[in-house]
């Protein structure tokens, strides 16, 4: 079985009430929700919410045929509290052979990109998990203003350097085991990296962010 879990919390420090907050007409949570559901792989859509809110609202909004909510437990409230923990306890409440994590602040992911990170953990035995990464090829430069990836004196365009990548957190794919292994982290000790391209991997994080998503969106419907 494989399961989805979409964490999302009540309180939001920089924008209020995020995940009830509109995207063209609906919460912000209904574009992630609906990319999981129309899965082709995935058969549970697990939601750990501390928000009362949250939960009527998807009761009203869907049936929980596919949908499974958990009240999050007082220990793991918090700004603060690391993903991992929450993880933890959804895979110790929730039993899968593989496990697909995933934020309601990622509206322009796709089903294709999760059905096809998926079908890659299913078919190798390479690695024991995925994360979402976004190619950087830029000139990046350390605190102290040394450069970290370039010689300066070279000056070589941006697309001739060789590319980073960063852990964009759209998704996470990984077993108990594999968790369980990597000292209870969802990148495992063996990860493959699935790059997607940075429109798909905008994050909303701010108040501009959101008016950015929500233009893109609408914009590439």
């Amino acid at each position: 079985m494989i399961v989805a879990l979409l964490p999302m919390k009540g309180n939001s420090e920089r924008v209020p009430n995020k995940n009830l907050k509109k995207l063209d007409g609906k919460p912000l949570f209904h574009r992630v929700l609906n990319v999981l559901l129309d899965s082709k792989y995935i058969d549970k859509v697990v939601i750990n919410t501390d928000s009362e809110k949250i939960k009527n609202q998807i009761k009203k909004d869907y049936s929980l045929d596919k949908i499974i909510i958990l009240d999050r437990p007082e220990y793991i409230i918090g700004d603060l509290v690391s993903m991992n923990k929450v993880i933890k306890h959804d895979i110790e409440s929730i039993e899968a052979d593989i496990y697909v994590q995933t934020h309601s602040t990622n509206p322009l992911l796709k089903t294709k990109s999760i059905d096809n990170a998926i079908e890659k953990m299913l078919n190798s035995d390479d690695f024991d998990s995925i994360f979402s990464v976004t190619k950087l090829q830029t000139r990046l430069y350390e605190l102290d203003g040394k450069p970290f990836n370039h010689d300066p004196s070279e000056l070589l365009r941006t697309q001739d350097l060789p590319p980073l990548f960063e852990e964009n957190s759209n998704f996470y794919i990984f077993s108990k085991k594999s968790f369980q292994d990597a000292g209870d982290k969802r990148i495992g000790l063996k990860p493959f990296m699935f790059e997607i391209d940075k429109t798909e991997a905008i994050d909303i994080d701010d108040p501009e962010d959101f008016i950015i998503a929500e233009s893109l969106y609408k914009l590439l419907r």
